[in-house]
């Protein structure tokens, strides 16, 4: 035998559509986004702008060792210059002050002098970059000369000094060698052959050969080429500025604060308490989404309205009643609780009627309960008929000290192509728990229990009041009607955690858009302006003891129609959600 009844579920989300779905929460923060790109337009228009009059000019330099063999192979210029203390020699304010003299700077320009030179080294390589940046092409070229041509000159002044140093030192030694040699030649060409005059000679070829070798140093360093260096290109004036351009700019500028857009957003995200889509509202209540209401047709006119354009809102609960109707947990005895998380119960309300009417169409006998006892409206905003129907139970007289409700009083609500319901209209009583526990209510909510019946409670908001709790036992499952946006995550877990704790299951939810700013504040804005009170609900009639009745269903006459029986059953009627 095949199932026909399932219950519904969560749907199983793999990766890609949790990434889709984090994607399209990102694209709801849309002013962060719109900041960040904002924020880097700025940026590059700053940058164009400011690198607009900005120029570089750069000058190559071969750094070369002293060497008296140029095309000596076995000579590594890397290992006889340091590439690194060259570059800071280069940076230092000894060459700024020589550059400065032949530039002409003062002494309050220096700082910007030296400021605008970066000097770099290209690796692998013996080459000195020297980069200059000024506010004008000819200035930029001619500070690049001035910085690089004092640099050679004062590594050539270096190079020569020391060179001096070393000559000088030579000859202080060779002096005094030279003296003593002298001498000795004096002494030689006055002494007699003999052993004396041959230790004299061993004592020249001694002078004579130190003499040589301190000669042939001399001789060495005063032959060193001694150029500190060329310069492979000069600089020349640039003939377009540094910056990237305004377009440029604008590019880079859009793609960084795009960046910065998309990562604010996320950590928006990551921190925002609320459901920011059906996935997190599925996720926090373990029960699947049954609907989303239109965003431009989920809130406006009367919660029972006919002739309807669009059959958006329609569909939408037909398929909700639908999805119900086919939930194991719901099909049996089809009770079903109908609440909001906290503040206005006013789409719940309308889901609640729009419900009915969607199971009064497919030939149900649909009783409407509305538990608000706090807020009871639903008798002055549906089309009903006071003459009532005598097809559900009723309740006995009140006894002395109980509550009064429910009283007898059963309304047919006129749902147009779709039939008709019947109604229970809440009613403000001193004591709410005491009324929605009392044995009438429980026999009441029974009545789904019959075949082919279909009962609907209207309970005010889950989180404000306990109302709702105290009929969980008594339904078969609870529908949570929410606004993503204005409800948390954590409320809706903990909505979830009282429900079950209570003893009953919910079945799902109905997500739906934020009320308008004129709903929120309970007037609809005129022709005007101005806004406009809402109407005034018509004072209920004055309501007469019922007469006794038995406490069972009362069944229809064979000559009498019965709206909404299944045998008028067409498309179903538009319901709007109402002031409340």
């Amino acid at each position: 035998m095949i199932e026909t009844h399932r219950p519904a579920a969560v749907p199983a989300e793999d990766e890609p559509d949790l990434l889709r779905d984090q994607f399209r929460q990102l694209l709801r923060y849309r002013r962060l986004i719109g900041a960040g790109l904002g924020i880097g337009l700025l940026g590059g228009v700053y940058l164009g702008i400011s690198t607009a009059d900005t120029y570089v000019a750069t000058t190559d330099v071969v750094l070369r060792a002293p060497t008296d063999d140029p095309f000596n192979p076995s000579l590594a210029p890397d290992k006889a210059i340091n590439i690194g203390s060259e570059r800071q020699v280069a940076l230092s304010s000894s060459i700024a002050n020589e550059a400065a003299k032949k530039l002409g700077v003062s002494s309050k320009d220096f700082a910007e002098l030296r400021a605008g030179l970066q000097v770099t080294n290209p690796p692998q390589t013996m080459v000195l970059r020297f980069t200059y940046t000024a506010s004008s092409p000819k200035e930029a070229a001619k500070r690049a000369n001035a910085m690089t041509n004092a640099y050679l000159l004062k590594r050539q002044e270096s190079l020569d000094v020391t060179r001096d140093t070393m000559v000088k030192g030579y000859q202080e030694q060779r002096d005094p060698v030279a003296k003593q040699l002298d001498e000795l030649v004096k002494q030689i060409n006055g002494m007699p052959a003999g052993p004396a005059r041959d230790t004299a000679y061993s004592s020249k070829t001694d002078l004579q050969s130190k003499l040589n070798t301190l000669n042939s140093n001399i001789a060495k360093l005063q032959a060193l080429d001694m150029t500190p260096g060329r310069i492979t290109s000069a600089a020349t004036p640039p003939s377009d500025g540094d910056g990237p351009g305004i377009p440029m700019s604008l590019a880079l500028g859009a793609a960084v604060g795009l960046a910065l857009g998309l990562l604010a957003a996320w950590v928006r995200l990551v921190f925002d308490p609320a459901p920011r889509s059906e996935g997190d509202v599925a996720r926090a209540l373990r029960a699947p989404v049954l609907g989303s209401l239109p965003r431009d047709k989920s809130a406006g006119g009367p919660l029972l309205a006919a002739g309807e354009e669009d059959p958006r809102l329609a569909e939408e609960f037909r398929q909700v009643a639908f999805r119900l109707a086919y939930d194991s947990r719901f099909a049996d005895r089809r009770r079903l609780l109908v609440v909001a998380p906290r503040g206005s119960s006013e789409i719940a309300a309308a889901v609640a009627v729009n419900l009915a009417a969607s199971f009064a169409e497919t030939g149900k006998d649909v009783l409407l309960i509305e538990a608000d006892l706090r807020t009871p409206v639903l008798a002055s905003q549906l089309p009903t008929d006071a003459g009532g129907r005598l097809r559900w139970s009723q309740p006995d007289a009140p006894a002395q000290g109980d509550s009064d409700w429910p009283d007898g009083r059963q309304l047919v609500v006129d749902a147009g192509e779709s039939g008709a319901f019947d109604l229970i209209p809440g009613d403000r009583v001193r004591n709410v728990a005491r009324a929605l526990t009392s044995p009438r209510a429980t026999r009441l909510i029974s009545e789904a229990d019959s075949p082919n019946s279909t009962v609907v409670v209207l309970a005010p908001p889950v989180l404000s009041y306990a109302d709702a709790l105290a009929l969980v036992d008594r339904v078969d499952g609870v529908l949570v009607v929410c606004d993503p946006r204005a409800v948390h995550r954590s409320d809706l877990t903990r909505i979830r955690e009282l429900i079950t704790g209570a003893g009953g299951t919910v079945l799902g939810a109905v997500v739906h858009a934020p009320l308008p700013v004129e709903k929120r504040g309970r007037g609809v804005k005129s022709k005007g302006g101005s806004p406009a009170p809402a109407p005034a609900p018509a004072p209920a009639p004055r309501r007469q003891q019922p007469q006794p009745q038995p406490l069972t269903r009362q069944p229809a006459g064979n000559d009498q129609h019965i709206p909404g029986d299944g045998t008028d059953t067409v498309a179903l009627r538009t319901v709007r959600m109402g002031n409340r």
